[in-house]
């Protein structure tokens, strides 16, 4: 997936991006406006038509992303032992140690929390409420802070209130937008996500959830994050704030605990931030970066996106193109890591056992692909939660299905209208369009094919066939 910012905004750009490889775009309402991303929306369906296959668009909130105001001369440099007061009424900085922020963090923190400034740069710590709308912090390490500079606070409880006016208004704007995904900025708990998909339904949009995990709060406790993933659509490991709130020694581990729960409770997992960020000003990825992309496919993770390298980087269309070398390479030369149980969460059995049957049966017969007939999605990602060593092509009866599962581990995904074999109708026109050849050379394609009745809800039946 490949965030769109100012180095991609243009329809030539947005389409060379999806040609050299992404399945998804993520539209980041931090950044740009409504009328941009309207925009923006539009040149991806025309991409997508035209290279012939699904993407997902992911409308990313904001969240309580906390920011400093204007800073006088964008430079203040704070010593070890400083007090300052970030205040909340608008104010203009003088200079001086009166500083101000975008939210109003008396009414949230304690004396004692610690909380970062310039994404990690600076510590302080609180000691005293100074108002209703101001607090004063003591300074401890030499660094300096620029306007509009991020805060983080891994210790403050925003107990739930985590949708800023500013998401309201998006998420309403939005549920009338062709997006697929929303993700949550700063989850702490499974009712931050139920809060957002009442919304989202209130407003009659079709569009999935997708959590963030980004807070000390939400990882400390691991019943409490899988509850987070259980409530959710699908994960996404946000690696750069989970870094400043919980310690960059953290990541490592909650991304493999992530990815082990999502494919237990068969749910996207996405792992994001600075994934080949040296690439923003260089051609090439560092090795350390290359290893760091494999290392999520070996794991087991659906998808792995790019931030600022395609967003502001000098070479977005190289980065994924680099992108996409790794992750096929790594997927054809080591087998995804085993997980310790089956598959299973709010699906029912019938799911589990047919999505288990279909994958080993296609592995033991080395079949050339499974073909999956689906009108929620459901059979597929289930299907993608066994990670069999071969692709996944999935007929959904309706296009949003169809793009949301771009994101779905190993799926090529297409709408077309149901009939009672239109998963091997379908297979017939890939082998037709040679995108697919069978492992056996020009021979015929060795399909299992996974359906169910129309007018019976449920996936069903197993079929193998030639095509």
């Amino acid at each position: 997936m490949a965030t769109i910012g100012p180095a991609t905004n243009s329809k030539e750009m947005i389409e060379k991006v999806i040609m050299a490889g992404a399945n998804g775009c993520r539209l980041n309402c931090s950044h740009g406006s409504n009328v941009e991303r309207d925009q923006q929306i539009k040149w991806i369906r025309e991409a997508a038509e035209k290279k012939g296959k699904s993407v997902a668009i992911l409308q990313d909130l904001q969240g309580p992303k906390i920011r400093l105001g204007m800073i006088r001369d964008n430079y203040l440099e704070l010593k070890t032992g400083d007090e300052v007061v970030l205040e909340s009424k608008e104010i203009e900085h003088d200079g001086g140690k009166i500083l101000p922020v975008q939210f109003n963090l008396a009414e949230k923190v304690k004396i004692g929390e610690p909380i970062f400034m310039f994404d990690g740069k600076i510590k302080t710590e609180v000691v005293e409420k100074v108002s209703d709308t101001a607090i004063k912090v003591k300074v401890l390490n030499d660094g300096v802070v620029m306007s509009k500079k991020g805060l983080n606070l891994p210790e403050t409880d925003f107990g739930g209130d985590i949708l800023t006016p500013k998401d309201l208004s998006d998420i309403e704007y939005g549920a009338n937008c062709d997006y697929d995904y929303v993700s949550l900025s700063f989850v702490q708990s499974a009712s931050d996500i139920e809060k957002l998909k009442q919304i989202l339904l209130s407003y009659g949009s079709t569009a999935k959830v997708i959590a963030k995990i980004e807070t000390k709060k939400a990882i400390e406790d691991e019943d409490k994050l899988e509850d987070i993933v259980k409530a959710a659509d699908g994960i996404m490991v946000a690696r750069g704030d989970m870094a400043v709130e919980a310690g960059a020694e953290v990541v490592p581990i909650v991304q493999r605990k992530l990815i082990a729960m999502c494919r237990a409770h068969a749910k996207l997992c996405i792992v994001a931030t600075q994934m080949l960020s040296s690439m923003v000003e260089n051609p090439e990825p560092t090795r350390a970066e290359v290893s760091d992309v494999a290392t999520a496919v070996i794991q087991g993770a659906d998808t792995v996106m790019l931030s600022d390298e395609t967003a502001m980087g000098k070479y977005p269309v190289e980065t994924v193109e680099e992108m996409r070398k790794v992750i096929v390479y790594a997927q054809n030369h080591s087998k995804i890591a085993a997980i310790s149980k089956q598959p299973t969460g709010d699906r029912s059995e019938v799911y589990d056992a047919i999505s288990y049957a279909t994958a080993r049966l296609a592995e033991q017969i080395e079949a050339d692909m499974i073909v999956c007939q689906t009108a929620s999605g459901v059979t597929a990602t289930m299907m993608a939660a066994q990670r069999p060593n071969l692709p996944i092509i999935t007929a959904a009866s309706n296009q949003r299905v169809a793009n949301q599962l771009a994101l779905i581990y190993g799926n090529s995904a297409f709408c077309r209208p149901y009939s009672e074999n239109y998963g091997y109708e379908l297979a017939k026109e890939l082998k037709k369009a040679r995108r697919l050849k069978s492992s056996r050379g020009e021979k015929d394609l060795f399909v299992v094919i996974v359906s169910g009745d129309k007018d019976k809800a449920g996936t069903d039946t197993i079929k193998v066939r030639h095509v």
